[in-house]
């Protein structure tokens, strides 16, 4: 008996097609290991070792990057903006330097948040900062504006407790 044509067929492309994957494969994890900083005395290493390896240097990466943003920040003179669940009414000058300084207030009335964002126009991304921490103490945005005098924004975000408002 002889066997089936078309079954022989498939058996080569399904090697052809597992050998490609393994080449491919092969390929990301020459050029990942060839981007990962490591030990030149070193012999070759496993696979799942440089993974590892891979996975821990991105790991540093993100670390060093976090610190050196905030270390950009404490050069720029800017406060990580902090609400007091304990206090109504917080102020906080976010800026200090020659220009002048940006100026937050926050007003929380039961579940609801009011934030005023005073900056110059050159301090556009205290809004998103102001947005974010809002938002990581558990509010979300209802509403936020803006509106634009000589050089000063005045934004205002409403914001409702997240908690309280799903409930």
């Amino acid at each position: 008996m002889e066997g089936n044509p078309s079954s022989s067929c498939s058996r080569v492309d399904r090697r052809t097609i597992e050998k490609n994957r393994r080449i491919h494969m092969k390929a990301l994890y020459s050029k990942l290991h060839s981007l990962v900083a490591h030990d030149s005395s070193r012999e070759m290493t496993s696979l799942p070792d440089q993974l590892h390896e891979a996975a821990n240097y991105i790991k540093k990466l993100q670390i060093k990057l976090e610190k050196m943003n905030e270390e950009k920040n404490n050069l720029m003179g800017i406060k990580k903006l902090e609400i007091n669940n304990n206090h109504k009414i917080k102020c906080l000058n976010m800026m200090v330097g020659q220009a002048r300084a940006p100026q937050i207030e926050v007003r929380e009335t039961g579940s609801s948040l009011e934030a005023v964002l005073i900056t110059g126009v050159d301090f556009q991304f205290l809004f998103s900062e102001t947005i974010r921490v809002i938002h990581e103490e558990g509010f979300d945005v209802v509403n936020a504006g803006f509106s634009i005098l000589n050089d000063t924004v005045f934004h205002t975000i409403h914001a409702q407790n997240s908690t309280r408002f799903h409930n």
